[in-house]
């Protein structure tokens, strides 16, 4: 059974100090789009990889709410990814209260808030595709947990984290890039083969870093559990 301490550990203030960086750099970085070119040619992507920047940071976040989810609960884990949907609009307010506040120099103003005012049609489809896809991550989680027991965590990781990033995946690139910008006028519609390319690039790397933090995970949840063993044993000896 999951262990709940009134006092947060160095452990859980860490997990949610990395969850929350890479939470605020994915928001932040949303709106650049990123393309690399692939040695071989991929269905629908073809020979370039097309991904939002935001891909890599918001998939460390999984990273971090699995080991969360593992250690401390469904209950704590829900309360950290929603708390940190809150704190989205916590970060949007600050940017956009420093870009509309006078500024000493109009050109910096300009070069600030070109590069970190996310347009209307990235914060919709980033906020939803979060709140949607990181409480299903949890839930998911927990579900193959419940199915398996203890046992293979390398499982509810990796389907956990390839199906919620899925879900994120298809909503951010179809609300930030066909139905916000078509509903609200704000950003240009892309055509179809270019959402489906930026689908697949995105997923194809948050799902290769999905089984790549696989070992990430066990060591982090293997070395929190043996300071938590070590700590009892001292408080038992006392």
């Amino acid at each position: 059974m999951t262990q709940h301490r009134a006092t947060p550990t160095v452990a859980q203030v860490t997990l949610i100090g990395f969850f929350v960086a890479a939470l605020v750099t994915a928001q932040l970085t949303a709106s650049k789009v990123l393309a690399f070119e692939l040695p071989v040619a991929l269905p629908i992507a073809g020979a370039e990889l097309v991904l939002p920047g935001a891909a890599l940071a918001y998939a460390l976040t999984f990273l971090a709410s699995d080991c969360y989810t593992e250690l401390y609960g469904k209950r704590a884990a829900q309360i950290v990814v929603n708390v940190g949907f809150v704190l989205n609009f916590v970060v949007l307010a600050l940017v956009w209260s420093t870009i509309a506040a006078p500024a000493a120099d109009p050109d910096v103003a300009a070069e600030f808030a070109t590069v970190l005012g996310a347009s209307t049609n990235i914060v919709v489809g980033s906020l939803l595709a979060y709140v949607v896809s990181q409480n299903w991550d949890v839930f998911v989680f927990h579900r193959i947990r419940d199915r398996t027991g203890a046992e293979k965590l390398w499982l509810r990781n990796i389907g956990s984290t390839a199906s919620s990033q899925a879900i994120d995946t298809i909503i951010f690139v179809a609300i930030g890039f066909a139905v916000a910008p078509a509903v609200l006028g704000v950003g240009d519609v892309l055509p179809v083969p270019v959402l489906l390319s930026l689908i697949v690039g995105q997923y194809l790397l948050k799902l290769a870093i999905a089984v790549l933090d696989t070992p990430v995970v066990y060591a982090v949840v293997a070395l929190v559990r043996s300071r938590r063993a070590a700590a009892g044993e001292d408080r038992a000896a006392a």
